[in-house]
């Protein structure tokens, strides 16, 4: 298994997978959800990319980074990384984000692609821990968490917030 990052070499691929994700999943929005072939290599895809190194964003904005974990040629799962945190960011989404696809849930995929993800964190993140949040009905993803060495800092009604060490 091998993370790449989002590329336009792969832009069916990715599309695929980010059109059949929810627009609102376990805490993770998709505004992608259904378009089409068009539109994602068009605006989507270099919006995405773009926002690396981004230009001319609002001052609220944060780097990201996206991407796909690939198993056999097939593209699994989607990772985010946040570069650095906000307060927004500090009391929401955090560092990471990710989400496998439905079919392949249950088979170890999001362990190995977190463990890849966090191993790249730890050479942009500025901060010493690695800031996750996790809804509290989302057990599977819980455990992910945790066999990556995450520790839960505190929580509100619906979620719990997650520390990895750097």
């Amino acid at each position: 298994m091998k993370l790449k990052k989002i590329n336009m070499q792969d832009a069916f691929a990715q599309w695929e997978y980010t059109t059949a994700l929810p627009a609102n999943e376990n805490g993770l929005t998709n505004p992608y959800h259904g378009v089409t072939y068009e539109e994602y290599i068009g605006k989507v895809l270099p919006e995405l990319i773009s926002y690396e190194d981004p230009v001319n964003m609002p001052d609220w904005f944060v780097p990201e980074s996206y991407y796909y974990l690939w198993d056999s040629g097939s593209l699994l799962g989607e990772f985010r990384i946040r570069h650095h945190l906000t307060d927004a960011l500090r009391n929401g989404a955090g560092h990471i984000g990710y989400s496998i696809r439905k079919d392949m849930r249950g088979h170890g995929y999001a362990t190995t692609g977190l463990k890849l993800t966090i191993d790249i964190a730890r050479g942009i993140v500025p901060e010493d821990e690695i800031f996750l949040r996790v809804n509290k009905d989302n057990i599977a993803s819980q455990k992910v968490m945790l066999k990556n060495g995450a520790r839960v800092a505190g929580e509100d009604a619906s979620h719990y917030y997650i520390l990895i060490t750097k």
